[in-house]
């Protein structure tokens, strides 16, 4: 099986990223795209996010072997009726969202019979628009493959082979357990950003502004992380409650833990999690997952 017509269904960065990815690596791939907002659409096209931007999304996915559904995890099952009437016979549907088991439902509901093999790819930053995709975001990053049971074998290598012809490393996994995987390292994470972002927001008054004004390298990076879609990730959150529930007591029992030692000056506790979690750190950038220059790589000017 050989994608040659790829459809894109949502032209922001995970879109255009992968629009501007198949043209930088000069893959043998005719691109076609929409979006429901027709001042992306105008912006896309205007970028060159695709090679022809369309009006409607039948007429993005009419030829096409591969559509990738680029939208929120809520409105999955909105996009794939969208494009229903369009999809040719034998045509991929996949994704790009974090949370795979409540998507694969609503693509099967919406798209009865059509071959749909969901994925993630595990890359992205705080941006969203036609504005903010770029042609390296998938390189060296990690793609999840999330088949359902009894998938076309075929289907799901060439799903592989586009992935990993953007640069990216390819894995097969379950849904279940991707949605547990990505809640301890995405979505916890973000939930506490958001909440630690808020009470900052909340205690402004209070310190006349001062947790702003002196913001250390700790809470900068927090507000990275909370300026990220908000649509997006309230659906990541509605559709991955029970994993996201799951690690959040989880967090909840380990924060407690934390407490009880600060509170009775428990030292060797407090070192024994911060010389672990210290680790992890080293693994991550061993793994290629981030940059171990000082702070974090950043440019600053002299």
């Amino acid at each position: 099986m050989t994608i040659r017509r790829l459809a894109i269904i949502g032209l922001g960065l995970l879109g255009g990223s992968i629009g501007l990815a198949v043209k930088a690596r000069g893959l043998a791939v005719t691109t076609t795209g929409w979006d429901r907002d027709a001042s992306v659409r105008e912006r896309a096209a205007a970028r060159g996010l695709v090679g022809t931007v369309y009006d409607t999304p039948e007429a993005a996915v009419a030829e096409a072997d591969l559509v990738i559904l680029c939208v929120p995890v809520g409105a999955m099952g909105d996009a794939a009726r969208a494009i229903a009437a369009g999809l040719k016979p034998g045509a991929i549907v996949s994704d790009v969202g974090s949370s795979k088991e409540a998507v694969a439902t609503a693509l099967a509901e919406a798209l009865p019979g059509v071959t749909i093999i969901p994925a993630h790819p595990v890359a992205g930053t705080e941006q969203s628009g036609p504005e903010a995709g770029f042609a390296t975001l998938f390189a060296g990053r990690w793609c999840i493959i999330t088949p359902p049971e009894g998938a076309d074998a075929q289907a799901v290598q060439a799903l592989g082979d586009f992935w990993t012809q953007l640069g990216s490393k390819v894995e097969i996994m379950d849904a279940a357990h991707h949605d547990l995987v990505l809640a301890v390292t995405s979505h916890i994470p973000h939930l506490i950003a958001y909440t630690i972002v808020g009470t900052a927001s909340d205690l402004e008054d209070v310190t006349q502004s001062e947790v702003i004004k002196y913001s250390a390298g700790g809470f900068r990076d927090f507000t990275r992380i909370a300026a990220s879609d908000p649509v997006m990730w309230r659906d990541v959150f509605l559709t991955n409650k029970g994993a996201v529930l799951e690690m959040l007591g989880r967090f909840t029992e380990d924060l407690t833990a934390l407490q009880r030692a600060i509170r009775s000056g428990d030292g060797d506790t407090l070192f024994d999690l911060f010389t672990r979690t210290r680790a992890i750190r080293r693994q991550v950038i061993e793994q290629g997952q981030d940059d171990e220059r000082p702070d974090f790589g950043r440019e600053h000017g002299s």
